[in-house]
């Protein structure tokens, strides 16, 4: 694939990629919309920021909706770099989840990197870039984003700790306590962090009890006793950014009864092309869904890398390289494997399951090494025929998400035929992005007409199929949304089964590649009864 192994080139080519990413996303940050969750989460950074200002008497954010379940974390640090950068607060949480995916690119590199060697992290960086669910939950997504980038730094922070085992460093310590705290202060997921490093740590333990059981004993005593500092750093870490966690001890324990069961009332999504609650879905929600969004290159090369982990964690070598290569390879695939046996509610297509892709990223960059040392055994004429492929398969999921965009997070690979193969089978715009983009076009349409300002005395009504905050948001302080068509103005509908297609004057219309995202109608003396086609809650 890239046959010059001067590290020096190769890291060079892979900052270069950051630099560019790091342009992109400056120029794209302010082209999403919002989702259903972002205004609710805007509040809740709200009331986290007013409990530590008000010294703690302020505790609506321990009890808020459901969130007091999550940490807030992105949630407040949003809201305070609003109050001092030249963006409204939406433009900065989009600007925010950006730097932090860019943290996820970068940690993900270097952690490849060190593991597998150079080109093992420009590949895995490369994959990782290139994957339309990672890029496009950067921006939108404020839990399952920041929860992923989190998880691959307390990843870096375990892979340290085997590298020094029994005396890790105090920066080890401290990447681990922090990336255990800050992901574990997003998402009680973090769980899975934690089963891999103790199924790691056990692993290497055993390898080493085969030559001597009490000397062995000693060292993993010793390395746990290290990590008491990492703990209580991670503590500490948690309670800032999830302040519920700490007020009462036994609560992290409470949020995982919380998750364990379907907490909101079933709505019904699109799978396979039925309408099915999420408490309903079959297990093999995750994996056929993988096998459809991701680029086919990095399905390949993650899945090989895995497998190819797994097998050498468990052949003869040196303790510690079998027990790095085994907890990335149970980060990838732990997540999945529970998921599938224990079958919980499942929805919003796979964007719970963001935080596998770095992981899944390096066991593709490692793949990748592997496979081009290969090639180039066999001749120049096998490096240069991977290289191509590499690179055909990078450019089909760029090429894609150029045209989503700002929907990348839809996309569908060609095993699927495209979003345009997936959109009667599958959610596409499950998060409502699409409003924005139909609501300034509905309002481009009715100021060239002259017809902005509503009636004297009232505003303007909008029937609104989807989320309401950033149709809001979008249309401004002259319109009204409301769930009852009957006597409404305008309608914005997104394209998903559940809204129906009205019969009214069009005024607005979102697509991609042909398909329909949102449309927005002028609802003015028509009759509309009906904005669903069934019910989306029982």
């Amino acid at each position: 694939m890239i046959t010059n192994h001067d590290p020096k080139v190769i890291d060079r080519i892979a900052i270069g990629v950051l630099i560019l990413l790091t342009i992109v996303a400056a120029l794209t940050f302010r082209d999403y919309g919002l989702g259903w969750d972002d205004y609710t989460h805007s509040q809740y950074g709200e009331l986290l920021l007013s409990f530590y200002t008000s010294g703690f008497k302020d505790q609506r954010a321990l009890s808020f909706i459901n969130l007091y379940y999550y940490g807030g974390g992105f949630d407040m640090a949003a809201l305070l770099l609003s109050k001092i950068l030249p963006f409204g607060l939406f433009e900065t949480r989009r600007l925010l989840g950006a730097v932090i995916g860019l943290i996820g690119l970068f940690t993900t590199w270097r952690l490849a990197r060190r593991i597998g060697g150079p080109f093992a992290g420009l590949i895995a960086l490369a994959l990782l870039a290139t994957c339309p669910l990672y890029v496009g939950h950067v921006f939108i997504n404020a839990k399952d984003a920041p929860f992923a980038v989190a998880m691959v730094v307390f990843l870096l922070g375990l892979v340290r700790a085997i590298e020094e085992y029994p005396r890790p460093s105090p920066a080890t310590v401290l990447i681990l306590g922090l990336g255990f705290g800050l992901s574990i202060g997003s998402r009680i997921m973090s769980g899975f962090g934690v089963l891999t490093a103790i199924i790691a740590i056990l692993f290497l333990f055993a390898i080493e009890a085969r030559t001597g059981f009490g000397a062995a004993a000693r060292r993993v005593g010793r390395f746990w006793l290290a990590l008491i500092p990492a703990a209580i750093l991670a503590y500490i870490a948690m309670g800032i950014v999830w302040p519920w966690a700490v007020v009462d001890p036994t609560n992290p324990i409470k949020a995982i009864g919380y998750f364990a069961h379907f907490f909101e009332k079933p709505w019904q999504e699109l799978f396979e092309g039925v309408p099915i609650e999420p408490p309903d879905m079959p297990r093999r929600y995750v994996l056929v869904l993988m096998g459809l969004k991701l680029p086919e290159i990095f399905l390949l090369l993650g899945s090989a890398g895995v497998a190819g982990m797994l097998i050498a964690a468990i052949r003869a070598g040196d303790a510690r390289r079998r027990a790095i290569l085994l907890s990335v390879g149970l980060a990838a695939l732990l997540p999945i494997a529970v998921t599938v046996l224990t079958r919980p509610a499942m929805y919003n297509g796979i964007r719970h399951f963001v935080f596998v892709m770095p992981p899944l990223a390096i066991a593709g960059g490692l793949a990748s090494d592997w496979i081009e040392r290969r090639a180039i055994q066999i001749g120049r004429w096998a490096a240069m025929a991977c290289a191509a492929i590499f690179l055909i398969g990078i450019a089909s999921p760029v090429i894609e998400m150029i045209r989503l965009h700002p929907y990348e997070y839809v996309h569908f690979n060609r095993i699927a035929g495209g979003i345009q193969g997936a959109y009667r089978h599958y959610m596409l715009d499950y998060w409502g992005l699409s409003f924005k983009q139909a609501a300034w076009s509905m309002l481009a349409k009715l100021g060239e007409k002259g017809d902005l300002t509503p009636p004297p005395g009232r505003k303007w009504n909008v029937a609104v199929c989807g989320p309401h905050p950033p149709a809001q948001y979008a249309l401004g302080p002259d319109f009204e949304p409301t769930w009852d068509p009957k006597g409404a103005d305008f309608a914005l509908m997104l394209g998903e089964f559940y809204c129906a297609r009205l019969d009214a004057p069009l005024l607005a219309e979102v697509k991609r590649e042909g398909i329909i995202f949102a449309r927005a109608y002028d609802l003015r003396g028509r009759t509309i009864n009906q904005l669903f086609t069934r019910p989306p809650i029982n």
